[in-house]
């Protein structure tokens, strides 16, 4: 059991396939590993999961060795990771996994709680950090996507950061 009683990228994703794309990626950097979406989606090919997450914190899960099909990709952060952990994870495990599965559609779980803000947990994002990855996401998808990115708000419990974050992220959105 995770956070959420109801998965709306997991949704998403699915209508997504319902009407007619192959390839949908799923990008989740929040500070929580997402099991559900995972679990939901670990059989399916069309679907590729990438998540970055505190290990160890609940819900316990999100180990690299869980692959599913070969479309989840997980890399775990212990905590007090902070803008050079985060990034490097990014750019060398999930960025270039993401760029080779080519999704038709970009979904992205927008939880903005691993900032070093934020009393949930223990990494030490930035603002900074989110708009990169944001820009680095959209630069990662944009020839095989058509420029489709959805973002939902997942997370984010430090009224400062959740703000600051959001701002940052919608501002890459919109740079694109």
């Amino acid at each position: 059991m995770g956070f959420c009683l109801f998965n709306s990228i997991a949704v998403a994703a699915a209508e997504a396939l319902e009407r007619g794309l192959r390839r949908v990626a799923i990008v989740d950097f929040d500070v929580h590993h997402g099991n559900g979406t995972q679990d939901i989606f670990e059989r399916d090919g069309r679907v590729a999961y990438f998540s970055s997450h505190q290990s160890p914190l609940y819900p316990g899960t999100g180990q690299r060795e869980e692959t599913g099909v070969g479309n989840i990709h997980n890399a775990e952060l212990l905590a007090g990771s902070g803008s050079v952990e985060f990034r490097h994870a990014w750019r060398e495990q999930l960025l270039p996994k993401l760029r080779a599965f080519a999704p038709e559609l970009l979904l992205i779980s927008a939880g903005f709680d691993a900032h070093y803000l934020d009393p949930l947990a223990g990494l030490a994002v930035t603002t900074a950090d989110y708009h990169w990855l944001t820009t680095e996401l959209l630069d990662a998808t944009a020839r095989s996507s058509g420029g489709r990115v959805v973002s939902m708000l997942e997370g984010g419990y430090s009224p400062t950061a959740l703000a600051e974050s959001s701002v940052a992220h919608v501002e890459a959105l919109l740079d694109d």
